[in-house]
């Protein structure tokens, strides 16, 4: 009997052992999911960019004793500029990398703010010296990648067409890498030269798959633009080792889908400036894509526009394509894919499934089996209007889903119009009547139709953040109608120089800056008294190189150029002299041609659109009912929106009483463990954390100018911070070259 006794408990020690020894395996197993969270090491913080931080010392309890730790300034912002910071930083081994207003890469201590070394572009380009205000450019992240030994280490990011690798050890380039330390994005492009806009800016940060990197790019908005194509290089060498034609080539799925066999060889765009995300162990990245070129007249580019306006799931170590959706078709609105997507569990018909979630400018998300690209929710396909422009054929539907809720209004109507005063009201409703469409899809007009949201919104860049643990989504959003108006393109008379340049001017810039070139906003500023600010030489340069936002014109003849610049500094007289070419009159600006320059597609495009243009009143203030900024969570499980906040204030408003309204945001949103929601983007220039599970406001802080940035939070020696890039400049905000980290204040 002692014997058979110790024969059991031996079993039952074996077994138990067995079990502890399982549970100890799941237990660091979790952990180490945890801490594949606790740190920021990628762009939207990991690869499945879902904004999380596992860190949970700031927490609901204790943040509102958070208090500024440090501050970093650049000293690079030019407010006559409306410089901008976009970039979401990364932190990595202690050392946080970040970028400023003029693209300089920046390598601080994490935990101090000391700065380490800088990077400065401009000197590594001869033509910075003619043109400083060309590296005003935009840049929302870095990559970083290191070997398997962790000895070779570097920092890959854009400047402009170019994509730096650098040395993390003391920021200077990786000569062996590309150029002498760069790629040149305009290179191993596979359309004939001269077919297309050559402008291209590689704005969001790629991502790394093993030893490649894989890149999407900002290009030109217009019909001219230059192939979207998804590339992946050598990450040691800066090799092309695959791309993904986004218009595909004969022989290649989805060709068969456009009417017009040459598409591939004319149109552009389709690209993805928003970023994307990968599931590293199924070996799969995840690319949003915007519209095919231009954007608001699809005459040029009949069918669907595949794929154009799609999540598509691509093999990331060869670029095989797996599986799409279109989100919109044959787009007239703009309505591109504004951010990388979510990777996330969810649960669903009580199954756990590994989900892609897609949020859109429209308001919508987009939840998807991430294997095999099957909605979750049901997708209806409605029916919209047909197109009034000749020549244009609208797609006749539109894919809606059932759930999850939209994030943001979808319908604008009489009695949606601002009652903050009797006076605005009549304003905005007169000035409301005037726009005949008003049904979301109805195809852009010469009777002019609402985009609403705005172009700028529902979702944007900032993109969304999600809580692993509960599956649900967090994301601000702008409610704010925008007027789209259609007019016939400027025909200038070709035998003055007036008419040349004001042909000119109708075919590149009145898109952005409207036909009385009084612009919209800092992002489009007046053209009016432009030579108050600069010559005819700065505008050349500028014309050549962008800003900001604005795309440089490479592409157009250089006496096009010039009689462009003469139309906008008045100079009717026929002649304009520019350093190191001869004077413009009508008769070398008509008769001169680009021996490189042929046809454009643009000359295919009978209309163009009046600018971008806000429904705003006299004061400013948007001319609908609040809220005009909100903070949405929404359950990708149910697909229910749980609630929605405003986000940001005009003081002068609540000290009237009105009710905190929300303003416009740009950036997006971090979730922590510690049940906080943090987020900057408003116009008020403030930082904010919210209780996730509710939506309340439990501490907020002034920063030195708006945050239009997304938030980065890490661990230093058991110490929690949050930085934000303020950098301001949009939407008429003052700019500025701060990162600014927040923390508890120690014991």
């Amino acid at each position: 009997m002692r014997n058979k006794n110790s024969i059991f408990l031996s079993c039952k020690f074996i077994i138990t052992c067995v079990f502890l020894s399982i549970v100890l395996v799941s237990c660091k197993k979790r952990s180490v999911t945890v801490s594949d969270y606790s740190g920021w090491t990628t762009y939207a913080g990991s690869k499945d960019g879902i904004r999380y931080s596992s860190n949970e010392q700031i927490n609901t309890d204790n943040v509102s004793r958070l208090a500024v730790a440090w501050t970093y300034c650049s000293g690079d912002k030019d407010t006559n500029n409306h410089t901008q910071i976009q970039c979401n930083p990364i932190m990595v081994d202690g050392i946080l990398y970040g970028t400023t207003p003029r693209v300089k890469l920046f390598a601080l201590n994490a935990a101090t703010g000391l700065q380490k070394w800088i990077f400065d572009p401009a000197l590594e380009d001869s033509s910075a010296r003619k043109n400083p205000a060309s590296f005003f450019k935009v840049c929302r992240g870095v990559t970083f990648w290191q070997d398997e030994k962790g000895e070779n280490r570097r920092i890959i990011y854009g400047v402009g067409s170019k994509a730096y690798a650098i040395n993390v050890a003391d920021g200077k380039p990786v000569t062996s890498f590309g150029h002498n330390g760069y790629i040149e994005l305009t290179e191993n492009i596979d359309r004939e030269a001269g077919t297309y806009n050559p402008y291209i800016s590689n704005t969001t940060p790629g991502i790394i798959y093993k030893d490649l990197i894989i890149i999407g790019m900002r290009v030109s908005e217009e019909a001219d633009a230059a192939p979207g194509t998804i590339r992946a290089f050598d990450v040691k060498t800066g090799k092309l080792r695959w791309q993904f034609h986004t218009i595909p080539h004969p022989g290649e799925k989805g060709y068969e889908t456009w009417p017009d066999k040459d598409a591939w060889k004319k149109l552009g765009a389709a690209n993805c400036w928003a970023g994307m995300s990968l599931d590293e162990k199924r070996g799969i990245v995840y690319v949003p894509t915007g519209s095919v070129g231009g954007d608001f007249y699809g005459g040029i580019r009949k069918g669907q526009n595949l794929y154009a306006n799609s999540l598509l799931a691509l093999d990331a170590l060869t670029g095989k394509y797996i599986w799409h959706f279109q989100t919109v078709h044959h787009d007239l609105w703009d309505r591109d894919l504004p951010a990388n997507p979510n990777l996330v569990t969810v649960t669903h018909k009580g199954k756990q499934i590994d989900a892609v979630a897609q949020i859109s400018k429209h308001g919508f998300v987009f939840l998807f089996d991430r294997t095999n690209g099957n909605p979750l929710f049901p997708i209806e396909e409605k029916s919209f209007p047909e197109s009034d422009l000749p020549g244009e054929e609208a797609w006749p539907t539109q894919p809606i889903p059932a759930l999850p809720e939209p994030f943001a209004r979808q319908s604008f109507g009489p009695g949606d119009i601002t009652d903050r005063s009797p006076e605005a009201h009549r304003e905005m409703l007169e000035r409301f009547q005037k726009v005949k469409y008003r049904e979301m899809f109805t195809p852009p007009s010469k009777e002019s139709s609402w985009i609403f949201p705005g172009y700028d919104g529902g979702g944007e860049w900032g993109g969304a953040a999600v809580d692993p643990a509960s599956a649900i989504l967090y994301i601000n959003s702008t409610e704010l109608p925008w007027i789209l108006t259609m007019v016939d393109k400027v025909k200038g008379d070709m035998s003055t120089l007036k008419g040349i340049g004001e042909m000119n001017y109708g075919k590149y810039c009145i898109a952005c800056h409207g036909p009385e070139r009084k612009g919209n906003g800092s992002s489009f500023p007046s053209l009016v008294e432009i030579g108050k600010k600069f010559n005819d030489e700065q505008i050349m340069n500028l014309l050549g190189s962008g800003r900001n936002m604005m795309p440089a014109f490479k592409q157009i003849a250089e006496s096009d150029k010039k009689a462009l610049v003469a139309f906008l500094l008045k100079s009717s007289s026929g002649n304009l002299h520019t350093k190191g070419g001869p004077a413009l009159t009508r008769e070398s600006a008509s008769e001169s041609k680009n021996p490189e320059q042929k046809h454009s597609i643009l000359d295919d495009v009978p209309y163009t659109m009046t600018g971008y243009n806000r429904f705003l009143d006299k004061e400013g203030y948007p001319g609908i009912k609040p809220p005009w900024g909100t903070l949405n969570a929404v359950d990708l499980n149910s697909g229910k929106l749980l609630w929605k906040v405003p986000l940001g204030e005009y003081p002068e408003l609540t000290a009237k009483g009105i009710p905190i309204t929300g303003t416009e945001c740009y950036g997006g949103s971090l979730v922590t463990k510690g049940g906080l929601v943090f987020i900057a983007a408003s116009k008020d220039g403030k930082m904010h954390a919210f209780d996730k599970k509710s939506g309340k406001l439990l501490w907020e802080a002034q920063l030195p100018v708006p945050g239009y940035a997304t938030p980065a939070s890490y661990a230093i020696n058991g110490k929690q911070y949050v930085v934000i890039a303020c950098g301001g400049g949009k939407i008429g905000s003052k700019s500025g070259d701060q990162y600014i980290a927040f923390a508890l204040p120690d014991k």
